[in-house]
């Protein structure tokens, strides 16, 4: 017999971990977190996205201003950057600019057609002028339809195939939050303010000039085939 037999094999077998210390607001068994049940709250609505707006998130609002310096580093380590606007009362979450940093993007992001892009300008547009009179942006349907009806010569379709199209970028709208149904009706919504911040005032002249040559192009188009086959012009 030599001593690597008599050894206890406990004295070779890897040392227990202590378990980890439950965080300083566990909520639930194995809750490892340090942040409150309305701090975490606010979190989650950030990442859901698309926005807190002191309006619409009466609750979490006061926690998003409360734990900021908590949430801020709560995204960081996500690579993500949290922006408030105080003064409009709205906060969102969007990719930190991590330079040549090779890092995840956990943001979805979705590409815009045509109708998309010219949708969300006119919604801007709706947005600035309610909030010049101090209303909420509230917008219909069929008023959006009506909108923009004016791009129709540029996309060269049917009309029914047209408001097809613009009723699918509008349930984009709604699916990103951009447009949220307003209660007690099927064809009203209200407009994000978090657009203020998406879309600045400057981008909105920019994209307007560009929207405003296209519209004139197509109906100049329009009314050019027209004339061609109108055997008395």
């Amino acid at each position: 017999m030599n001593w690597s037999e008599l050894e206890d094999p406990a004295l070779h077998a890897p040392a227990a971990q202590a378990p980890a210390a439950a965080g300083a607001h566990a909520l639930f068994p194995g809750d490892r977190g340090d942040l409150a049940l309305d701090a975490r709250r606010a979190l989650c609505q950030l990442l859901a996205g698309p926005s807190i707006d002191a309006q619409r998130h009466a609750q979490l609002w006061p926690a998003l201003l409360g734990h900021e310096d908590a949430l801020r580093a709560r995204l960081s380590e996500l690579f993500l950057e949290l922006v408030i606007d105080r003064d409009m009362g709205v906060a969102f979450t969007r990719q930190a600019d991590t330079g040549e940093l090779d890092t995840p993007t956990l943001l979805r992001t979705a590409p815009l057609t045509f109708l998309d892009s010219v949708l969300l300008l006119h919604l801007r547009q709706q947005l600035a002028e309610a909030d010049a009179q101090g209303l909420r942006a509230v917008v219909a349907e069929a008023g959006l339809v009506e909108a923009m009806g004016v791009y129709e010569k540029n996309l060269s379709t049917d009309r029914a195939g047209f408001e097809r199209r613009i009723g699918a970028a509008i349930v984009k709208m709604r699916e990103s939050h951009v447009l949220t149904r307003l209660r007690g009706s099927e064809d009203r919504y209200e407009v994000s303010p978090a657009l203020k911040l998406l879309f600045p005032a400057e981008d909105v002249q920019a994209l307007a000039g560009v929207y405003r040559a296209l519209r004139e192009a197509g109906t100049a188009a329009a009314e050019s085939s027209d004339s061609d086959a109108d055997p008395s012009a």
